[in-house]
């Protein structure tokens, strides 16, 4: 063997265990991120900022007590009491789960003396159906919106339904809850707006 060929050097098994390693490292950290803390609260960059314009129409057909129930507007969540604004749908399972939940809220002092108003946002929904299902489960909502394209949701950012909003005195967006509300969520959120008054 002459000077000029060398003998070819081994690497070291480091070499091939370094991408192992790095990716098992970034698949733990990862994997704490994806299991770790409240999933209900998801971060918005709306939180702080004044609600997004939104012009719904009134579910169509949809009455109490022999009058048309409202639909509501930023000029509606900006009139001095604090407004839970919850996204729903008929053909959402979780929304159905969540719905005695709401007809609590409907119940509580706070919304029955108008302290805070409940309102909510029909998403993507047929009238018939959303009407069917407030039929069938009670009305919570003082006033409801039917957000048809979906444009609405959109711009409030919502990731599904059901999802519920905390909407200040002023209109501003004080927090936002993913996901179908239990008895704690509802009544963090209501205590919230009452905060907020």
């Amino acid at each position: 063997m002459s000077q000029t060929e060398a003998a070819p050097q081994r690497r070291s098994p480091l070499v091939f265990l370094a991408p192992l390693i790095i990716f098992g490292g970034l698949a733990i950290v990862f994997g704490i991120g994806l299991f770790s803390g409240d999933k209900s609260k998801v971060p918005s960059a709306l939180i702080g900022r004044i609600a997004p314009t939104i012009a719904l129409a009134p579910l169509e057909g949809l009455q109490r007590d022999g009058k048309p129930v409202p639909a509501f507007g930023n000029a509606d969540l900006a009139k001095g009491k604090a407004t839970l604004v919850n996204v729903w749908a008929s053909w959402c399972a979780p929304c159905r789960v969540e719905h005695p939940v709401l007809m609590g809220l409907a119940e509580t002092d706070a919304v029955k003396q108008g302290k805070v108003a409940l309102v909510g946002m029909n998403y993507k929904d047929e009238a018939e159906n959303a009407r069917r299902f407030l039929g069938a489960l009670g009305n919570p909502f003082s006033a409801v919106g039917a957000d048809r394209a979906g444009r609405g949701a959109i711009e409030w950012g919502v990731y599904g339904v059901p999802e519920t909003f905390v909407i200040g005195p002023d209109g501003h967006i004080l927090e936002k809850h993913v996901g179908p509300l239990d008895q704690a969520a509802a009544s963090r959120l209501l205590q919230r707006a009452l905060k907020a008054r």
